[in-house]
């Protein structure tokens, strides 16, 4: 063989083999439907590259508005993951889900993942008052939820459209059984209703809270010890008549262009060391059980000593889409 055609042929090996390289490194790629704000998403986004060399393109928006994206692309899916969303906008939107039982599964109480491993929990969230203690000073604000029906808190209570949001959906139906139930619950909400502030997104409601433009939020656990490490004036309220918590997850969208890289970051999410990441920087609850929080920050009290009541999640996500056009209508009542 000439030698000319010799260093023809190696050229050309040294291309093909630089456009497949270029090509596996363009497939390791993740678009992540997100509901978490920035703060969780830099962290983990940032911590998964460095690690596994994938590229995460975020798509951040109220949990609501990912899942009727999710549902309006579902012929042509473009994303890979959908992340933070409840249990109940997981579990409604499951056929969209592709399975994967993840490698961290085990260490996931069975109570907390799709038995056919279409989801998978992460966090768990009590559903809180938020206070700023500069405007409202301890032992002025509320110490329970039927406090926050009182007229002098009209207009200073911040809470997210339950349109939008999977926690406040499992907040104002909490409510609506905690406070008797039927067309009685459903009356004292819309008098709750007529003192809240409903913004679009969950970040509004505790960055609002936080930075001052509302005395008082319904929110989750997490935002409290977050925006007091970052030296804001916000305390966690537990109810004193109980609360519940809210469940988020992952799921593994269906037909997605980078099911490797989604299983991928679903191993990721549920590893130990990486829950304790997430701990230490954002105060969420891990699903995983394996986890001691009385030796990782934030001062958050073990769900023992936490007055829980019982909600009837498995109810109330049946019936969503009638009890969202309830609401819609008693927000429009209240105004």
């Amino acid at each position: 063989m000439k030698r000319s055609t010799m260093r023809w042929l190696a050229t050309a090996a040294s291309l093909l083999g630089m456009a497949l390289g270029g090509a596996a490194h363009a497939q390791k790629k993740l678009v992540v439907y997100t509901a978490n704000e920035s703060t969780l998403n830099d962290l983990v986004f940032g911590s998964f590259k460095k690690e596994t060399g994938i590229e995460v393109e975020p798509v951040a928006a109220g949990s609501g508005v990912l899942v009727r994206r999710l549902q309006a692309e579902k012929s042509r899916p473009l994303g890979d993951i959908i992340w933070g969303i409840s249990r109940s906008l997981l579990e409604t939107n499951k056929s969209l889900f592709e399975a994967y039982a993840s490698k961290n599964k085990d260490a996931t109480p069975a109570e907390y993942r799709d038995p056919n491993d279409l989801w998978i929990g992460n966090n768990l969230h009590l559903l809180v008052i938020l206070q700023n203690t500069r405007l409202v000073p301890d032992g002025q604000g509320p110490k329970a939820w039927t406090d926050l029906l009182d007229p002098k808190w009209k207009g200073k209570v911040a809470f997210t459209d339950p349109a939008n949001s999977g926690s406040a959906f499992a907040t104002v139906t909490m409510l609506v059984d905690m406070w008797g139930g039927g067309d009685a619950g459903w009356k004292k909400v819309g008098e709750l209703f007529r003192n809240l502030k409903v913004l679009n997104r969950s970040s509004l409601v505790f960055q609002g809270v936080g930075n001052g433009e509302y005395p008082l939020g319904i929110s989750l656990e997490y935002a409290g010890p977050l925006w007091a490490k970052g030296g804001a004036p916000e305390k966690v309220v537990y109810p004193a008549d109980g609360t519940t918590f809210s469940m988020e997850g992952v799921g593994i969208i269906k037909g997605g262009p980078n099911t490797d890289s989604a299983r991928a970051f679903v191993d990721y999410i549920n590893r130990k060391d990486v829950r304790e990441m997430i701990l230490k920087a954002t105060f969420r609850r891990p699903t995983r059980a394996d986890v001691d929080l009385t030796k990782l920050p934030g001062n958050m009290p073990p769900m023992s000593q936490v007055k829980l009541v019982k909600y009837d999640e498995e109810g109330w996500t049946a019936k969503r889409t009638k009890t969202l056009e309830k609401i819609k209508d008693v927000i429009q009542e209240s105004r």
